[in-house]
Order: C-alpha cells, then structure tokens, then sequence
C-alpha cells in the first residue's frame, strides 16, 4: 500500500496543526542564535527546522526515519541554502544516538508515538539538553474533561495534566504556543485536498478503497468531535541549570 502520509502530508510545509508565524515566536521563546544547537527528532519534511534556521542562524541536526520525508527535507534545506546550518539524519530516532547534555533545544512537535507517549519522550530528550536548555515538544491535548461516552481518549490527557507530566519529569514549563482553529482547519484541509486528488488520480490502485476509507474516518472524526474538543500545543520546559 502506498504510505498513507506520503500521500495525506503531500502538500504540508508544517507536518501540524501550527503556522509559520508560531514556529518563528518559538524560536524567539528558545532565544536561539547562530551559535545554538538544536536537536528536531521526527523532522519531517524539516519545515520547522528551516524556518528556524532561516530566521536565527542556529544549527540544527534532524532526525527522520521516512525515506520519502527525508529526500523532500533535504531538497527544501538546499533550495533555502542552508546546507551548512541543518542536517537530516535517515534513521530511527529511538535509536540515535546523542551526546550527552549537548545541545540547546530538543525538539519532538507531534512525534510522541516515536517513545510510545509524552512520558517517554521527555525521559528521551531531556539527557541530550544541557542544563538550562530546552526540551520542547508538540502534543495534542484535551480541551474538554470527561470526554463524551462515544469518544475514545487516545491516550492524551487534558492541558493540566498534560503540563504535570513535563514539571513530574523535573521540568518547569516555561512557554505554552497553542494551536488556533484556523490552524487546524488548514492543517486537515490539506489532508483532504491531497487524498481527494489522489484517489481521483488513482482510482484503480488495489489500495484506494482501504485509502478511502481512512481518509473518510479521520475527516469525520474531526468535524464530529475532534475540532470541538482536541487541542495541540508547543510545550516549552526549561531543564534546570
């Protein structure tokens, strides 16, 4: 079957529910500058690493296990010229391995699953940051507790809750960006526009039917509940010096 998000994030710059404008404030909440590292695990297609880099000079190495994400990223890093200032690694990020209290920010927006939740994934960024530094990742969150009987939690929690497991790990939030509507709604309309043009493209592919199907399910999960209910943020957390 054709990778369902090589298809779904076809036409994303940012691979979340966030805008240029909001990776840019992070940047400025990180106090990057050309002599700060940055670790982005997950990268992606490194939209968030080239604007980053693009507005601050800071060197940041990223970490992507998708081949087809991994070729787009390195197309867009030349096309921007910033080949000397970010690197993406191909690879597995549970498997990199990083120094030690190395680098000024450690990313991981909307990549929790790569350490199976949010807990995991902080006690795997927090080491590579140096004291004082930043651990930051992008998580979904519920905006409403409880959750109505027909609508499974998916393993996230509410915003309180969410911060308690970054101060439980020993790291004090520092900064909050949250996603709006208009994010979302760009987000997924990306989703849709890209799955329709594909399916009308493909319509005697073996696997367009099990495409269609996914595509019609997460549509009508986010008109149902998931647009009124689920919020995602950048959570920024300061690793004591």
């Amino acid at each position: 079957m054709p990778w369902y998000y090589a298809i779904a994030e076809r036409d994303h710059e940012l691979q979340n529910p966030t805008s240029p404008e909001k990776i840019r404030l992070l940047g400025e909440r990180l106090r990057l500058r050309p002599e700060s590292r940055v670790l982005d695990v997950a990268c992606g297609k490194a939209g968030p690493a080239v604007l980053l880099a693009s507005a601050y000079g800071c060197r940041i190495v990223g970490v992507e296990r998708s081949p087809v994400f991994v070729e787009e990223a390195r197309a867009r890093i030349a096309a921007a010229g910033l080949a000397e200032r970010v690197e993406v690694v191909e690879g597995d990020a549970q498997a990199y391995v990083v120094e030690p209290e190395s680098v000024d920010a450690a990313l991981c927006l909307g990549a929790s699953f790569v350490w199976h939740d949010l807990d995991g994934t902080l006690a795997a960024l927090a080491p590579a940051v140096r004291p004082g530094g930043y651990v930051v990742v992008g998580e979904p969150f519920w905006r409403s507790w409880p959750l109505p009987d027909d609508v499974e939690g998916l393993g996230y929690l509410p915003l309180r809750e969410t911060v308690g497991r970054f101060e439980a790990a020993g790291l004090p939030l520092v900064s909050l960006i949250a996603s709006s509507e208009d994010d979302w709604d760009a987000y997924e309309s990306l989703h849709w526009h890209a799955l329709e043009e594909w399916l009308a493209e493909n319509r005697s592919d073996p696997d367009a039917p099990d495409i269609r199907d996914r595509h019609e399910r997460a549509r009508d999960d986010y008109l149902r509940f998931e647009r009124a209910l689920l919020g995602w943020a950048i959570f920024v957390a300061r690793k004591p010096a």
